[in-house]
Formats: structure tokens, C-alpha cells, sequence
């Protein structure tokens, strides 16, 4: 099992950052792939960043590539997702997730991490 607590998120105006954090625990073989994903209201729930731990390897959707940066603290076992040039659509709530492989679910439409987090909601006003 692996246990997943989110925190950071919070209300900023457009063009602002944030900063989520990612504690994991547990089976350490089931988590070596991180990601974020985020859900806004009424939509469905997106990819927008992953890390496959062991050799630091980044995914990240087109939509924040460039303004978000999934990174990895080994000693604290846990992964920050560092977001710039916040923008209104950027708002959701945002879930931090673990798996043994990214690669397993990153270009599938239907497959998905297996472990999840409670999320943090994040809110960007224009």
C-alpha cells in the first residue's frame, strides 16, 4: 500500500505561483512513478505532470509544459509540483498519484495510477 498526502494549494491571482507538495509512504516499488493530475468542476480529471523517480525522467501535459515543474526530494520522499504563470484555467483541484510505472498509463485514454491522494484545491483569479 501506498499512502499519498497532498498540501500548498490555495487562492492566487493570474500570473502567480504555488507550490504542492507530495509526502508518500509505504511500498516503495509501487511508487516509483509520481504524478499530478487535476480535476476541475464538471470536467474530467487530467494528467499534468510525472516523475519516474529512479532516474528523475519528466512528463508533463501541453498545457502547462513550460510554466510547471514536477520535482523529486529523495530524502523527504516527496515530489513538489512548483506551478508559475498561474492562469485562471489552471483552477482545480489537484491530486497527487502514485504507480510502479508511468509509462504503463502516461498515453493511455483509460488506464490510471493506482494509488491516489485527497487533493488540494488550487484557484487562480484573473
Amino acid at each position: 500500500q501506498v499512502q499519498l498526502v497532498e498540501s500548498g494549494g490555495g487562492s492566487v491571482q493570474a500570473g502567480g505561483s504555488l507550490r504542492l507538495s507530495c509526502a508518500a509512504s509505504g511500498n516503495s516499488f509501487s511508487r516509483t512513478c509520481m504524478a499530478w493530475f487535476r480535476q476541475a468542476p464538471g470536467k474530467e480529471r487530467e494528467s499534468v505532470a510525472a516523475i519516474y523517480t529512479p532516474d528523475g525522467g519528466t512528463y508533463y501535459s501541453d498545457s502547462v509544459k513550460g510554466r510547471f515543474t514536477i520535482s523529486q526530494d529523495d530524502a523527504k520522499n516527496t515530489v513538489y509540483l512548483q506551478m508559475n504563470s498561474l492562469k485562471p484555467e489552471d483552477t482545480a483541484m489537484y491530486y497527487c498519484a502514485a504507480d510502479g510505472s508511468c509509462r504503463a498509463w502516461w498515453y493511455s485514454a483509460r488506464l490510471r495510477p493506482a494509488y491516489w491522494g485527497q487533493g488540494t484545491q488550487v484557484t487562480v483569479s484573473s
